[in-house]
């Protein structure tokens, strides 16, 4: 993906600047948020068993439910635990021809997963003996690590506590 540069870049960041001093409040000025968090995120899938495994048996996330899509008949809906009471969800659509994952508007870029140190190292080494690829720790960046699940979504664990980003407090 080409990536602006020179005066397009000046402008970008110039809009972003602007944008920041427009709507980013100091913590002490912003109201409340009107919800309690993450319910469950809902992602496709392409192949049910296929996905149980690999977030149940690679990543370590405990499946929680595995029920028939109240939307669409035959369709399974099922959760997986990702701790601190938040879920994540899948969908499946049988009889749909889905294309390949594709970075574009409204996908999901990436979920990015808080985890300790222990488990970060833990994961990393589950991902090696899989034989599966990975991004990071890299770039300068020594707390990321980078994946594609089997149906091409982005996943990243993130050794960082939830609420802060690079160490400095978000919430």
């Amino acid at each position: 993906m080409p990536q602006p540069a020179g005066a397009e870049l000046d402008a970008v960041r110039e809009r972003r600047r602007q944008l920041r001093d427009k709507y980013l409040r100091p913590a002490a000025d912003r109201s409340p948020t009107t919800v309690r968090g993450v319910h469950h995120l809902a992602l496709v899938c392409r192949d049910v068993e296929q996905t149980i495994r690999f977030y149940q048996d690679t990543l370590g996330f405990p499946l929680v439910e595995l029920v028939e899509n109240r939307d669409y008949a035959g369709s399974s809906h099922f959760f997986f635990d990702i701790g601190n009471g938040n879920l994540l969800g899948f969908f499946d659509f049988p009889g749909h021809d889905h294309r390949d994952y594709e970075e574009t508007i409204g996908a999901v870029q990436h979920l990015a997963l808080s985890t300790s140190p222990e488990e970060f190292d833990a994961a990393k080494a589950r991902l090696e003996a899989e034989g599966i690829d990975y991004l990071g720790p890299d770039r300068g960046v020594d707390n990321s690590l980078y994946i594609r699940d089997p149906n091409g979504v982005g996943i990243e664990f993130y050794r960082e506590e939830l609420g802060k980003f690079e160490g400095e407090p978000l919430l």
